[in-house]
Parts: C-alpha cells; structure tokens; sequence
C-alpha cells in the first residue's frame, strides 16, 4: 500500500505520498529537511571570523590585524607590551581608538598620567575615499567639468580619483587607514560617546581586607562595570537604538602610577594586583559586547614570572621593540625599520588550534603617514665581501 522512492537511471525519483494514509494527512518518505542559516549579528565596523564565526572588531591597523587572525574577537582583551619609550605602543593604542570613534563604538579611555582628553586630542585623522557631503561633491563635479577652465589645470588622470575626507561616510566597512601626520577634527570626536577614568580626580574604592587589588585597580574595575551594566553592552538592559560595541583603552597599567610596585621590586608587595585585574576583567568582557587593549611596561617589569602570568591572563598578546637607542639603529639590516614585533600569544578561540602567523620575523616602520607591520626575510649569500649577506624584505599582502 506505501509507495518509495524508485532509482530511475542512477537518479532518486521524487518521494511520493503514502496514498494509505488517513484522510487530511500526508507523509513524505524522506526525513532530509532544508537547514536554515543562523542570523549573524549585525554591528557597524565588526564582521564574522572565518576560521571560527567569532565577531571581529579591527584594531585600527590593518597590518596588525592580518597578523592576529583577522582582528580582535568581541569579547577579548589584547595585551601591548610598551616600547622602552612608550612612543609606538602609544600609537596603536590611539589607532585602535581611532578605528573605534570611525566606527560610531563607544570608547572607555583610562589612564594614570596623561589625562584621557589629551590621548583623543592626539588621534590620528581617517582616510576615507568615500564623499560624505553635497559640497564636496559639488566641488568634485566641478573640478571635472570640461567646460571649467580650472579642471585643465589637473591631468585628466587625476581628475576623478577620489579625495581625502574625514567624514564617517564609510563607517560601516572593517578597517580603516589613517594619516598620523594629522589629527582627527573635534566634530567627529564629538559624534561619539566617549567615557573617561583619570585616576588622579577618581575616589579610591575601598577594597576588602583579602581583596590583593590595589585601590587604583578596584576603582577601574568599578568604572569599567558600571558602565558596561548602564550603557546595556552586558545585556542586562536593552541599549537604546542599536546593538553597539565599546572599546576600551587602559594606559601603561603596572607602572608606579596606578599605586602598584612591579616596576620596582623583584618581589613586589601587589604580585597579584594586576593579575586579579586582568582576571576579574576579563569575566566582564566575556559576558558583555566589549573588547579591550591594555598596555603594559612588560621591559620594566622585574619579576619574569609575573610577566608571564600576565601574557596568559590575556588573549592575544604582543610585544614592542623599538630600535631607538639600540644597536640595531644603526644596523643596515634594519635600515627601512624602526623596531620588531613579537607575537606573545594568540587565542583559542571556538577551535582546538589556534592561528599561527606565517612568520615569526616581524618588523614595523613609522612612514610619513602611516603605521605599519611587514614581514622580513633574510638571504644569506657569503658573494658580498662587505657585509658577508644580503637581505630581501617581502611586505605583508
């Protein structure tokens, strides 16, 4: 009384309705079922990791991204190990910034010593192709009408690249380019929600008596909360008009600054100031929509093991090595260059291997404009009667 589905040709014949069944009712002789897609979510300046589905947000250089996998998991905390003079560490931390102001996030800027205002007042300006207002596309039209005796004065080539703005037209592509020979306008600085922790004008939070923060720690780690809980990046409370992500940018934590004595003592009185910190930290970003850059004085640090205990409290870590006042300044190996880039670690993020980048010979150079990280490979050859070898360098595609 059932009828299957018959084999014609090598082909599956379309599966037929059991003609036996009651009235009103009917089977398919087939148990496959289409499968739907899972809505992604969907955040200006984030996109969905390749490797593990994970949502990405860029750290403001694109270079950087490439290296740790594709940008920062939503969720994560990427640790910077200072350069000796905090010049070029300083600097990615305002390009992440930067990318986060290009990309309508709210920012949460903490420091010890500059005050937070001065850090925003030093980012660096957006590139963006995109023409974000009638006048400038007025002005665009009118430089390439050939009837404007003007627009001859410009090659014909030239006539219809597109101009440097720094409006948020293109807020919504992941990573941007920017011009460190400029600063970012106030108007688009003051298009963000910006939260600022300036430790000299905060009240110190009182911590209990087997708490091994400091006051400092516990005062930013009550901030952080806070504003995780009011603003709805938790998800304790609906946000307001759409889902949003915050950036959050901790200056130089472990110096003296912040009340803790790493940088001092081979045996440091608050050991496991900072390790709480980044641990309790670390929940918060886990449960919220939040992503964080911390950087750290790792060449002052004293005590290695405690360095090391801070690399693995992160998720994704790298180091700084600047060439300036070193040996390697004035070594013609490292000519184009102005310091190293180390890869600490990297995160296991939804997957049992993590990324590897494909090389560990990493180096970054401070252009007119622009910050970047390449990757350099050595050749040896013993034809060269000066030096002994030469060198070719390969940049990142």
């Amino acid at each position: 009384g059932t009828a299957s589905a018959v084999c014609f040709g090598g082909s599956m014949a379309a599966p037929m309705k059991n003609t036996s069944a009651p009235a009103g009712l009917s089977f398919n002789s087939t148990s496959f079922q289409k499968k739907s897609r899972s809505k992604l979510v969907s955040i200006p300046g984030t996109r969905p990791s390749v490797q593990n589905g994970q949502l990405l947000v860029s750290t403001g250089v694109t270079s950087l991204d490439y290296v740790i996998g594709g940008g920062l998991a939503v969720g994560t905390l990427l640790l910077i190990e200072e350069d000796r003079y905090d010049s070029y560490s300083r600097m990615l931390l305002k390009y992440f910034l930067a990318e986060g102001v290009v990309c309508g996030h709210e920012l949460f800027v903490a420091s010890a010593w500059d005050h937070p205002d001065e850090i925003l007042q030093e980012l660096p300006a957006p590139i963006l192709d995109d023409v974000a207002s009638v006048t400038s596309m007025e002005d665009q039209a009118q430089s390439c009408d050939p009837d404007n005796p003007e627009s001859m004065k410009i090659a014909w080539r030239y006539q219809n690249l597109p101009k440097v703005q720094t409006a948020l037209a293109s807020s919504a592509r992941f990573g941007h380019y920017y011009d460190v020979s400029k600063t970012m306008d106030a108007d688009i600085l003051q298009r963000s929600k910006i939260h600022m922790f300036f430790l000299p004008e905060e009240a110190h939070s009182e911590t209990g008596a087997l708490s091994p923060m400091t006051e400092a720690y516990a005062s930013l780690l009550k901030s952080i909360h806070g504003v995780i809980h009011k603003e709805g990046f938790d998800g304790a409370t609906p946000q307001s008009k759409v889902r949003n992500i915050m950036r959050l940018g901790l200056h130089s934590l472990g110096s003296t600054l912040w009340g803790d004595d790493l940088c001092c003592r081979e045996k440091p009185t608050h050991g496991h100031a900072l390790t709480t910190f980044l641990y309790a930290l670390r929940g918060l970003l886990r449960s919220s929509l939040t992503v964080a850059m911390v950087t750290i004085p790792s060449h002052l640090i004293q005590n290695r093991a405690v360095m090391g205990r801070i690399t693995r409290l992160s998720d994704t870590a790298i180091a700084l090595e600047s060439f300036r006042g070193s040996d390697r300044e004035t070594n013609p190996l490292y000519k184009d260059y102005h310091g190293l880039l180390h890869v600490r670690q990297v995160p296991h993020l939804n997957c049992l291997v993590c990324e590897v980048p494909d090389s560990k010979d990493l180096a970054f150079k401070l252009k007119r404009k622009q910050f970047t990280i390449e990757v350099i490979h050595f050749f040896f050859q013993k034809k060269n009667p000066f030096f002994g070898f030469s060198v070719s360098f390969l940049p990142l595609k």
